[in-house]
């Protein structure tokens, strides 16, 4: 339901690309992701093998299975690895943020939504060593469950505690649109 009320407020016209890690099991991303684009000015999809990450569009990642981001041929593109669960789940945010340390991006926005657990917590804290990053945390009365959010805050890394209601919008004041 975060995402739902999230990327429907979003524009088309947004200057980059958004990676999601979900813990969803594998065979629901696919509608997931289906349902999103439907809501949404963006064009949004289960993340594919291969695909170059482009302004405007949404990245889920596929359940079962740990999205990075790799430079290859001056693009970034969409990798799948097949390491253990981490955190106790798969896909793991962790993987992905740090897969972004080895790209070519200059600035990296991070948003930390409603969940179980520490997942984006260490991948988090390992990017801020090698990237300029602004951590969103969503605020604790807005979660369905504060863990995630919670792990990142108590880690002194979220640069801004919002509600869910402001997260769009916080999103476009950091990035901008084309």
């Amino acid at each position: 339901k975060a995402l739902q009320q999230i990327i429907p407020r979003l524009p088309g016209s947004i200057k980059v690309p958004i990676m999601i890690v979900q813990h969803m099991p594998v065979g629901f991303t696919k509608s997931f992701a289906d349902r999103l684009n439907t809501l949404s000015e963006l064009s949004v999809k289960e993340a594919e093998e291969g695909d170059v990450l482009e302004a405007g569009w949404v990245y889920l990642a596929r359940g079962g299975h740990h999205m990075n981001a790799v430079q290859s041929g001056g693009k970034l593109r969409i990798h799948y690895s097949d390491e253990p669960s981490r955190e106790g789940v798969k896909p793991c945010a962790n993987y992905m943020y740090e897969s972004l340390i080895k790209s070519d991006l200059d600035e990296i926005l991070c948003v930390v939504l409603t969940g179980m657990g520490a997942d984006g917590t260490k991948g988090i804290r390992n990017q801020k060593t090698e990237k300029k990053i602004h951590v969103i945390a969503q605020e604790q009365s807005t979660c369905a469950v504060y863990g995630m959010p919670r792990s990142v805050v108590e880690a002194g890394l979220a640069d801004q505690i919002i509600p869910i209601e402001r997260i769009a919008q916080e999103i476009l004041l950091n990035v901008g649109v084309k």
